[in-house]
């Protein structure tokens, strides 16, 4: 009964969130269902369970969605994000419409901006392009999911997207953890998208269908945009801020976070105090990346907020009253998931994932795992958690044991969390649509078959790093 119980609540937070309720508030309901006849009492499974995991995530990663929140509305009204979009499109243009729009959402994504924005931001240039070289346009929604939710946000080496901090957060690992294994995924990332979306293009137009009859508002030239190569500058910061915070390859002169920097808040019996510098550095170093490149954004696109004070404000109020509700989506999502995986009923699948683990080694065990808790929670960062939560002491005894360095379970667990989560629930994939103006009918099955191809990547990935030894 509690395995079944558990089931209803992972398909009723599906149903429910598919049909546009907030996870935020139905999560804790479905989270109390699945434990409705477990031996724990309901109001404590949400007050002192559900809750509790609630913070525990916030406390670790709210800073890097509030700062990420504001450089990226800066970005987005100081105009250099649609500079910088508007660049690639102008160099590549309507005959390689696909490869801009991916390459446009790649740019933006590994440079700091947040995903939701860069849809936004993506959406009418790659409708503009789309509509000029008549591709399809229900064939948009899966050229921006496989440009914003792949390889700038889990794959490439330093990508301060927060997917590739999480893990860094378990293993004291940075950022730029198996550089070697990031690159190669994001060529198969690009390759895929490239692939499909080319061929599916190719044979909808061959069967007579073109761009669709909705009509596009053609974009005027906005003569207050700052220069392309200013307007990159800013993302440039992020990342070399980024690298020399970090340091990920131990430079002599690179900076070293002082590991005696918790010793003043022991005494203090903080429970939700990090067990050490290592486990928060590449929090540390990215929210100092994001401040400093955020003062450069707000200079460099000064002209929009020129005589209005107030539009300043507003543009940095609504970026930190976004990430609120950004962090809470998907801290409600770990939520629910870290109430199941504590539950008896799912011992069956924990036991059997352990197992997987010392048969297959940890890194199959991490990729199955991760693909399974994104599955759930329709979040990467969240399924992504909850995995670690359960196993990662594991993966990181078993790595340790077959002489596996860390970096490389790092960036498989960061590939991995891709896998299955654009979910019909999936929080990212329903805004994505809305933007475009298009459903789940229209459009899912091109995501779908992206899907299945996006799962196999982090398998091809260990085989990568088996073979060659490359991390």
């Amino acid at each position: 009964m509690e395995t079944i119980c558990i089931g209803a609540g992972i398909l009723g937070l599906m149903l429910f969130a598919y049909r546009g309720w907030s996870i935020i508030l139905i999560a804790p309901f479905f989270a109390i269902l699945a434990a409705i006849f477990s031996e724990l009492g309901i109001l404590p499974v949400y007050t002192e369970l559900y809750m509790t995991r609630l913070a525990e995530y916030t406390k670790t990663y709210y800073p890097v969605f509030l700062f990420g929140a504001v450089f990226a509305r800066l970005m987005e009204k100081g105009g250099l994000a649609s500079a910088i979009a508007g660049k690639i499109m102008a160099v590549l243009g309507e005959k390689r419409a696909i490869l801009a729009v991916l390459l446009g959402c790649m740019a933006l994504t590994y440079g700091g901006l947040s995903v939701f924005v860069v849809a936004f931001v993506m959406y009418p240039f790659g409708a503009e392009l789309f509509r000029k070289a008549d591709i399809p346009k229900r064939l948009l929604p899966a050229t921006l999911c496989m440009g914003i939710f792949t390889a700038a946000m889990v794959a490439l080496p330093g990508t301060p997207q927060i997917q590739n901090i999480i893990p860094s957060s378990y293993f004291g690992t940075s950022t730029w953890s198996g550089a070697g294994i990031g690159i190669f995924a994001s060529l198969l990332f690009l390759l895929e998208a490239l692939l499909w979306l080319g061929y599916r293009a190719k044979s909808l137009q061959a069967q007579g269908e073109s761009y669709g009859e909705a009509i596009e508002h053609k974009r005027r030239r906005d003569r207050t945009l700052p220069h392309w190569g200013l307007a990159l500058l800013p993302l440039v910061m992020v990342i070399v801020i980024n690298m020399i915070l970090s340091n990920p390859f131990h430079w002599e002169w690179g900076f070293h976070w002082d590991e005696k920097s918790l010793d003043a808040f022991l005494p203090l019996h903080l429970s939700l105090l990090a067990g050490g510098v290592g486990k928060v550095q590449a929090i540390w170093s990215i929210s100092v990346a994001l401040v400093i490149s955020s003062f450069a954004a707000a200079f460099i696109g000064r002209k929009r907020y020129r005589g209005s004070k107030e539009k300043f404000l507003d543009s940095i109020n609504y970026g930190a009253a976004s990430s609120c509700a950004a962090v809470l989506n998907v801290a409600s999502g770990f939520a629910f998931g870290s109430v199941l995986v504590m539950l008896p009923g799912f011992l069956p699948i924990k036991e059997f994932l352990i197992g997987l683990g010392n048969s297959a080694g940890p890194l199959v065990s991490a990729v199955v795992t991760t693909n399974i808790m994104g599955g759930i929670t329709g979040s990467a960062s969240g399924g992504m958690t909850i995995a670690l939560n359960i196993l990662g002491e594991n993966w990181a005894s078993m790595a340790a044991a077959q002489g596996i360095p860390l970096e490389v379970l790092h960036r498989i667990v960061s590939i991995a969390s891709i896998g299955i989560d654009p979910v019909p629930h999936s929080g990212a994939l329903v805004t994505l649509l809305a933007i475009c103006g298009l459903t789940h009918k229209q459009s899912y099955f091109d995501i779908v078959v992206l899907m299945g191809m996006k799962f196999f990547v982090p398998f091809l990935c260990i085989l990568f790093y088996t073979l060659t030894g490359i991390i």
